[in-house]
């Protein structure tokens, strides 16, 4: 099962703030980097999000979700290669809705579905 990264927030001594760099999301061997207020400084984290075995991921505080702090000689190139992986993924993104667009015949039933359920609220 998945863990939101957005979500870990422990050990709550510790960890202020989480902005996620990159999020696998839901999938088999899901991973997340964020920058994170950490003791009261900026850090980068790095985390697994769980699965069907795991459904807090690793690592763990207490049986909490945490993060794993990535030491600052390896923060640079981290962000780097996550920023790449997300910049990545966004342009896979976009262009199957670009491929899905041209696609005219999808597009033909995609709105008459949707007029067919404009039709049922009334």
């Amino acid at each position: 099962m998945y863990h939101d990264p957005k979500t870990v927030l422990s050990p709550k001594d510790r960890v202020k703030s989480v902005e996620v760099i990159y999020d696998k999301g839901p999938v088999d061997q899901s991973w997340s980097v964020a920058q994170i207020e950490w003791d009261g400084s900026p850090a980068v984290g790095i985390r697994w999000n769980g699965d069907s075995g795991n459904s807090k991921g690793t690592p763990q505080s207490r049986g909490n979700p945490a993060w794993f702090i990535v030491p600052e000689e390896l923060e640079e190139a981290i962000l780097e290669a996550a920023k790449k992986k997300d910049r990545e993924t966004q342009t896979a993104l976009v262009e199957g809705y670009r491929q899905m667009a041209s696609d005219r015949a999808r597009e033909i039933e995609a709105a008459e579905w949707t007029e067919a359920l404009i039709g049922d609220i009334d």
